[in-house]
């Protein structure tokens, strides 16, 4: 049986066709033999840089992910458990005379950089969605975000700006990195907004595969592998193409439901997971079938058109994908109830 292929640009138009298995291949090649490791995620380190997915900095700890990307939504959680609660409360005391949007961000901040002090890399702190439509904003708050890390003494190139995949967010995108402030794009369901973002030159974008992956379920779609599953092609496909018109975007899978789904990904530039899927792919022996799944040298195969990066032909497409469209709107509002959540517990 044929696969669903994310998508193919015919004039001007986004249309969605069945591809035979063959295709199934070109997005998704057998790259070699499976690594010599004694366990899922450290075969899965071999081929992509592993992040954790989480505001938990003691579960970080745990799985020595390179990097490590949070949102409101995550330090929610986090502030769930006793041992957080003192970080909240210092952030309180020292800036009480602050108004409560300089409060979120310095707790965001506050669990950004004891993150730092647990990984080689970056963290991605993420700019709050009720900026989500507006482009000036979104600079001033990455901006002041950036400041608060460099007064606790953070270096500035270990701190990733996380914006939403708006077309009002990429321009602002456009605008941090040609000021050298890099950028992680987040909530990305179509591949014009993975395009429009690297054209931009993001350093990173977020294309989602757990939250594909259910909007598919409920419309009753059955899949019986995980390169199948729609969520993880999404990602290959947006991989493909970055790679294949030449950006240097890099391209991170975010969203995971489970550990099939990860490493159906395998080879992806970045990979961010939560500590519970990091602690099952390290208790996981190496899967019989588990090979390198993306190569960045095996794109020349694709021949995806290029996208039309105009604003009109942006908004058309998205409007024109009902998944696309209506989980960019649901993930701009779940990260806007996080934060209102937070700003509730600084009252």
């Amino acid at each position: 049986m044929g696969q669903r292929l994310p998508f193919v640009k015919t004039s001007g138009m986004i249309r969605f066709f069945v591809m035979p298995e063959f295709f199934v291949q070109r997005f998704f090649p057998m790259s070699g033999s499976a690594p010599n490791t004694a366990n899922a995620l450290a075969a899965l380190k071999q081929f992509t840089v592993v992040v954790a997915d989480s505001g938990d900095f003691q579960a970080i700890r745990a799985h020595q992910p390179q990097d490590a990307t949070t949102n409101p939504s995550l330090i929610i959680r986090a502030l769930e458990q006793p041992q957080y609660v003192a970080l909240l409360q210092q952030v309180q005391r020292t800036y009480r005379d602050h108004s409560i949007t300089d409060r979120a961000r310095e707790v965001l901040v506050a669990f950004g950089r004891e993150i730092l002090k647990v990984i080689p890399g970056r963290v991605s702190t993420e700019v709050d969605a009720r900026l989500a439509f507006d482009t000036d904003a979104t600079v001033a708050e990455a901006e002041a975000i950036i400041r608060a890390y460099q007064a606790h003494g953070c270096d500035a190139s270990r701190i990733l700006i996380k914006v939403a995949a708006t077309w009002e967010g990429i321009r602002a995108v456009r605008r941090l990195e040609q000021s050298g402030i890099a950028c992680n794009v987040t909530l990305i369901f179509h591949p014009i907004q993975a395009a429009a973002a690297a054209d931009a030159g993001a350093t990173l974008i977020s294309p989602f595969v757990g939250r594909i992956t259910d909007w598919y379920k409920k419309q009753g779609r059955v899949w019986d592998r995980p390169q199948d599953d729609p969520g993880v092609q999404s990602v290959a496909v947006i991989y493909q193409y970055l790679k294949r018109h030449g950006y240097s975007t890099q391209v991170m899978g975010a969203s995971f439901r489970t550990v099939e789904q990860v490493l159906a990904l395998a080879g992806c530039d970045l990979l961010t997971v939560s500590p519970e899927l990091l602690q099952q792919l390290g208790s996981m022996p190496l899967p019989p079938d588990f090979v390198r799944r993306l190569d960045p040298a095996m794109t020349a195969a694709t021949s995806a058109e290029a996208f039309e990066l105009t604003e009109q032909n942006f908004r058309f497409t998205l409007n024109e994908d009902p998944m696309a469209s209506d989980k960019l709107a649901d993930g701009i509002r779940l990260f806007v109830q996080a934060g209102r959540e937070l700003d509730a517990r600084l009252v």
